[in-house]
């Protein structure tokens, strides 16, 4: 039935991972530990940057924001890939599909606004050290997170706007273990010319000048860490900036794994595999990479819970 130009579809079909029946309710003891420990460790990143005084700073501060949107992030698919894995029903409503896609958009792209945001602060935390407190004011920095959101939101908006036009036709089968955008958009019978258009200048730039501007900025800080003869500086140096680069290259690599090297059209194992990690795997880590090879981390958890529950 066609209303407003607009084919009525009260509801999709995630076709979920390509895991074998037997293989079923390991794979969804996995996937629930990762989704659990996901939640734990970025809570407890954030809890820590909270309570301990000593991490009250620009880099903590945009830590303690990526940690809640990995949060969100997460909880955006999982909790419906692990329904899903224990239900023969696998549906999703339409508007339900639309709210996920739009959650799943947005905080996929907030995350990239964070990790530029984090890199332009040790940027000029390593370059500009003189400055770095007239620059990363406390004022700029709750502008940058918010400026974040409000874009993220507007762009995630537009584009489910435009699916949102879209007439569907009998095949409501979504090849992927969530409502994501190239996926519904394979689904649709009508003209997808604007939604490919705004995907090209809006989602390819999304992508790609934050991934340059953060190259850039450790290109700078490379060559500032050449100027300094002191291996204490350039071990304080690598220590601040290990681990936030281990996490871009994570989510970046996944991202321009799936993304720019296709395998193919369909839905296939490698694709399932990459889009795990920037939406599961990716997530559950930043709190690992962040406290093993973080000593501000480690020793604020010391002082927050170890010293506390001694004393208590």
């Amino acid at each position: 039935m066609i209303m407003n130009n607009r084919t009525t579809i009260s509801q999709f079909i995630l076709l979920g991972l390509p895991i074998p029946p037997e293989h079923q309710y390991l794979f969804y003891t996995l996937f629930l530990a990762m989704y659990l420990t996901t939640i734990l460790g970025n809570l407890i990143i954030i809890i820590l940057i909270q309570l301990d005084s000593h991490l009250h700073t620009p880099m903590y501060f945009f830590l303690s924001n990526l940690s809640f949107s990995d949060i969100c992030y997460s909880s955006v698919t999982m909790p419906k890939l692990l329904q899903n894995m224990q239900s023969e029903d696998t549906s999703i409503s339409y508007a339900g599909c639309l709210t996920q896609m739009y959650f799943s958009n947005l905080l996929g792209n907030l995350e990239i606004f964070f990790l530029v945001i984090m890199a332009y602060d040790r940027y000029v935390a390593i370059c500009l050290p003189l400055q770095y407190t007239s620059i990363m004011s406390p004022k700029l920095c709750v502008w940058l997170v918010l400026l974040s959101w409000v874009f993220t939101m507007l762009n995630s908006l537009l584009h489910t706007l435009l699916l949102d036009r879209l007439s569907f036709c009998e095949d409501n089968v979504i090849r992927h273990f969530f409502c994501e955008t190239s996926a519904l958009l394979k689904l649709a019978c009508s003209d997808i010319y604007i939604n490919e258009l705004v995907i090209f200048f809006l989602g390819g730039p999304i992508m790609v000048i934050p991934f340059l501007l953060i190259v850039v900025s450790y290109v700078h800080i490379v060559f500032s860490i050449i100027k300094v003869s002191s291996t204490q500086a350039i071990h304080k140096i690598f220590s601040t900036c290990g681990s936030h680069l281990s996490v871009v290259s994570l989510f970046f690599g996944t991202i321009i794994g799936l993304y720019l090297c296709p395998s193919s059209n369909n839905f296939t194992v490698n694709n399932a595999s990459m889009a795990m990690m920037y939406a599961v795997v990716t997530p559950m880590m930043n709190p690992f990479i962040y406290s093993l090879r973080n000593r501000d981390i480690k020793e604020a958890f010391v002082r927050v819970f170890i010293k506390k529950k001694i004393s208590l």
